[in-house]
């Protein structure tokens, strides 16, 4: 059974997942308030049941880069950048990738949104070359912003 309805305002809307999937994405979520491991461990769970399903890939990359776990979110950003290039049918190298008008959506969107966290956490590792290339890469591919990766260039900027 794919969930697409969220009738509860507690829930996140990850879209169409798997049933499974989505019960210990959300499961996951509200044990991170009080349980990173046990989130992290959910989040796992997801990711190893089902490792084509992106939002299990968000939810990695985004607690281990508030708790600072900066290690484990580049990996886990990485793995999502993979899967969803896979999916788009784009280059596992995004160096490679191409801009496209319209801004794609689906899993292209998701690659590009995890470009820029990809770039966040390299500035938060002090590593700002990095963080540069992407954000080099995303005013290619986005020149409008679409996915909010002006927000993590004027960071950038502002640590240089």
């Amino acid at each position: 059974m794919i969930v697409e309805l969220f009738p509860d305002p507690d829930l996140i809307n990850f879209g169409a997942l798997p049933e499974e999937i989505n019960s210990l994405l959300q499961q996951g979520v509200a044990a991170y308030r009080q349980d990173h491991v046990r989130a992290d461990a959910l989040f796992r769970q997801a990711l190893a049941a089902a490792p084509t399903q992106l939002p299990t890939y968000f939810c990695l990359y985004k607690i281990h880069t508030y708790r600072g776990n900066l290690e484990d979110a580049e990996a886990a950003a990485e793995g999502g950048l993979k899967e969803a290039a896979r999916q788009a049918g784009w280059d596992p190298d995004w160096r490679a990738w191409q801009p496209a008008d319209p801004l794609p959506e689906g899993p292209g969107r998701f690659a590009l949104y995890t470009l820029k966290a990809l770039a966040f956490i390299h500035l938060r590792q002090s590593r700002p070359e990095e963080a540069e290339r992407k954000l080099t890469a995303l005013r290619r591919l986005d020149p409008t912003g679409a996915v909010g990766w002006m927000v993590v260039a004027a960071l950038a900027e502002g640590l240089g």
